[in-house]
């Protein structure tokens, strides 16, 4: 009987040290990460991450054609939600964006802007968010 009392002990103490340890080694939620969507040549020059970790809008560029080009990704992919990307040059009025309801990402969406000032964001659900200086190349 002490030796089965024993090895229950043992068994028991075992089982708590493995779930201490994978509450000690929990990782954080991770930002959303870029994936090329915009194409080979196109670098992440900025970046803006939603509240609460629902996700990223990047900016790139590409220094080959003075394209830029915009991105929305979310954290967590999953059932198709309200996304946008939008990007204008700073002179115009008029955005490019790439607007719907999306799992994973909303965009790529470019504009030509060499030596010019661009606006830039992207919405996920209802938060939305846009760069608060123009960023100017």
């Amino acid at each position: 009987m002490m030796h089965v009392l024993k090895k229950a002990t043992a068994v028991a103490a075992a089982a708590c040290i493995a779930a201490a340890s994978m509450v000690a080694t929990a990782t954080p939620a991770s930002a959303a990460t870029y994936g090329a969507q915009c194409g080979s040549g196109y670098t992440v020059i900025n970046k803006i991450e939603f509240p609460n970790n629902r996700g990223t809008t990047f900016l790139t560029y590409n220094s080959s054609n003075g394209n830029n080009c915009v991105v929305t990704v979310r954290t967590t992919p999953g059932a198709a939600a309200p996304m946008d990307a939008f990007i204008k040059l700073s002179s115009s009025s008029t955005w490019k964006r790439d607007k719907g309801n999306y799992t994973t990402y909303a965009g790529p969406v470019y504009v030509s802007a060499p030596a010019t000032c661009i606006d830039w964001g992207g919405t996920i659900g209802t938060a939305t968010i846009e760069s608060p200086d123009h960023h100017c190349g």
